[in-house]
């Protein structure tokens, strides 16, 4: 699968073919970071807390956007989408959806014919993998600093790097006042915006901030006051963990440190996911 790799100022690449659609992946490096946000922290949650640190003993690769509605119908072949554009994020998705996706990529693109070998897989990052990626190395609430909140729903620094409430109402092409692919009404109040919209972080990674939202692995629960090494995914919640803010959602929201769960079976039209790549067993 893989067609292509080097690296930049933003450190290592690899591009994969997967079923004739090409998909950036970032190489991560391990790392220790402090996951969650200091109490104090404008727009913070009390489940963003105790904030602790995290060591990731393994890097990985991570997509460098969410999995597009290209590559999502050439895999399953039907878009569930809200707002349909093949370079937009994939929405409407289940985490069990995503997990159904996961397999046939499997299956289909990375399979081995040596059942002792261990094989490349793609899979969803794990909590403290997205935080650790979405900070690329910062301590603030985003890469480019701290929030400073307008009522919670706006705030200046966010306008380049994601697509939120306030400004996706702008993102949308509109030909004599209406879009002709969307319902009227989307003209008022936004959607999602094509992946790779915004500016990247300091990893070289799009939308890890607004956008779409992004299912994790692991299931949702409160932190505990020492993570260790590598954590281990909660077991305390059927709901699994989702990251980084979404086009709906306001400034607040839009932050390194905020985290939601949900139904394993629940979607909506903000609700998306993006690829991570490592061997079986987790480690790259």
């Amino acid at each position: 699968a893989e067609v292509a790799a080097g690296r930049d100022s933003f450190g290592l690449w690899m591009d994969a073919d997967i079923e004739g659609v090409m998909v950036r992946f970032r190489w991560i490096p391990p790392g220790r970071f402090l996951m969650g946000s200091p109490e104090g922290q404008a727009g913070r949650w009390d489940d963003e807390g105790p904030q602790h640190e995290v060591t990731l003993t393994h890097g990985y690769w991570l997509a460098d956007a969410p999995v597009t509605q290209a590559l999502w119908t050439t895999v399953m072949g039907e878009n569930p989408s809200r707002f349909q554009s093949p370079d937009r994020p994939v929405e409407q998705v289940s985490w069990e959806a995503c997990r159904d996706f996961l397999d046939l990529v499997n299956r289909r693109v990375f399979a081995t014919r040596d059942p002792k070998a261990r094989r490349v897989t793609v899979r969803l990052p794990r909590e403290a993998e997205w935080e650790h990626a979405c900070r690329a190395g910062t301590w603030s609430a985003t890469w480019r600093g701290e929030l400073q909140l307008q009522q919670e729903e706006d705030a200046e620094l966010l306008n380049p790097i994601a697509a939120y409430d306030h400004n996706t109402a702008f993102a949308i092409e509109v030909v004599d006042g209406f879009d002709a692919s969307v319902p009227a009404w989307l003209e008022v109040e936004g959607g999602s915006v094509p992946v790779r919209t915004k500016r990247p972080n300091l990893f070289g990674l799009y939308d890890m901030l607004g956008n779409v939202a992004e299912w994790c692995e692991d299931r949702w629960s409160f932190y505990a006051q020492d993570a260790g090494l590598r954590p281990p995914g909660p077991e305390a919640s059927e709901e699994r963990v989702v990251r980084g803010g979404a086009w709906r959602y306001a400034a607040r929201y839009q932050r390194a440190a905020y985290r939601s769960g949900f139904p394993p079976r629940y979607n909506n039209d903000f609700l998306g996911f993006r690829l991570a790549l490592g061997l079986d067993g987790g480690d790259t």
